[in-house]
């Protein structure tokens, strides 16, 4: 006996990325080395001090027991004192904090906390898929997308967006394009918000994976007003991923939403977790990257020179990215096509497609490869083309 999905589920799209798994597991199962570029999940270790950290906390056994769902006192001073010292900006750690089960919850929960059936969600295209798909059309709202172009630095056009919607997604650094946003681009942004009535939710999980000259900036730096909400997540900057421990920042009656969803769904992050963002952030002594995330961001760094040098003299152009560790480059022909063409080589690369209508003609390429296996993912690229 068979059950028919909800409404809401039939109206997301076909999860472009399982499929992609599929096709790579085929491959592995026919013996073939995969060179994997196809996941922004960082190949790097979390650093060991931090493991050192929690193992230790593991052994307390109050923090074996039930976390409060809102996040605990500790950490979300931890996060106020960390905004502080990274962006200049006060924080009431007790109305304006919450601790998530990684960034993403919490991006999809304030769609449900505050978007009613039928109201309008703004959402990049192309972009992360969970501001369309797992917050707005699973919380029975309209998504609608505005377009990203390479023209315009993957910056929207703020002035032309519609002005009856609920809430609208920015997210810089930019997945997938990698694109960056300063302090003037925001200002305009909050600025439209606040006079169109429209919740600002900022995804700023790629803050510290910066390149260069380049310091992101907080959307709460320039905040024009009430409604803006900010989501930051330990995952890329500290090589946590799989520990799920992100963290919500900004409006007190948007962070209140937030927390009562997440009450009547969740217990919380576990407590140990939530105490590692407290070391964590602790390295931090003012606006400047600690020394285990400057490390991280020299690997990083290093790979993207090399994997866009090598690009370049197969034919291919592209910028150097000044945020992510994603790079976005342009092919012939449809995405799907390109990326299957790769994968006969053992080389797995992301069709833009995946991330909108505005991505087709892309592909988004992660530097968690080692710059060994760059170069001979670059000679295998250069016999396939």
């Amino acid at each position: 006996m068979g059950f028919d999905y909800a409404n809401r589920l039939n109206m997301l799209p076909p999860y472009l990325f399982a499929e992609i798994e599929d096709k790579v597991n085929k491959k592995r199962h026919e013996g073939v080395d995969i060179i994997d570029f196809g996941i922004g999940d960082p190949d790097l270790p979390t650093p060991s001090p931090i493991i050192e950290f929690i193992q230790k906390e593991l052994e307390n056994p109050d923090n074996h027991r039930y976390p409060s769902s809102a996040g605990e006192a500790g950490t979300r001073k931890a996060i106020a004192e960390w905004y502080q010292k990274r962006f200049g900006v006060e924080v009431d750690p007790n109305g304006e904090v919450a601790i998530l089960i990684g960034s993403k919850e919490g991006l999809a929960n304030i769609c449900r906390a505050f978007v009613n059936p039928g109201e309008k969600v703004l959402s990049p295209d192309p972009a992360y898929p969970v501001y369309a798909q797992g917050a707005a059309l699973l919380t029975d709202a309209v998504p609608v997308r505005f377009p990203l172009l390479a023209e315009k630095g993957f910056l929207p056009d703020i002035e032309s967006l519609p002005t009856d919607a609920r809430m609208i997604y920015l997210n810089y650094p930019n997945n997938p394009t990698g694109a960056v946003c300063d302090e003037v681009f925001l200002l305009s942004a909050s600025r439209w918000c606040v006079e169109t009535d429209t919740i600002f939710c900022y995804d700023n999980a790629y803050s510290e994976m910066t390149f260069d000259d380049y310091v992101a900036p907080s959307a709460l730096q320039v905040a024009q007003g009430d409604g803006t909400i900010e989501f930051g997540s330990l995952s890329k900057t500290f090589n946590m991923t799989g520990y799920r421990i992100g963290y919500a920042v900004g409006d007190a009656d948007l962070i209140s939403g937030l927390k009562k969803v997440k009450s009547q769904i969740d217990s919380g992050a576990p407590k140990f977790l939530q105490r590692s963002v407290i070391m964590s952030l602790g390295q931090y002594k003012n606006a400047e990257k600690p020394q285990m995330v400057k490390d991280n961001i020299a690997v990083y760094q290093e790979r993207r020179d090399v994997l866009v040098n090598g690009l370049r003299k197969l034919g291919f152009k592209l910028d150097l990215p000044k945020g992510t560790f994603y790079l976005w480059m342009k092919v012939d022909g449809p995405s799907i096509k390109f990326a299957d063409e790769m994968l006969k080589a053992g080389i797995v690369v992301t069709p833009g497609i995946g991330f909108g209508q505005n991505g087709e003609g892309y592909v988004r390429m992660a530097t968690t490869q080692s710059v060994q296996r760059i170069e001979e993912a670059l000679e295998r690229m250069a016999k396939v083309l």
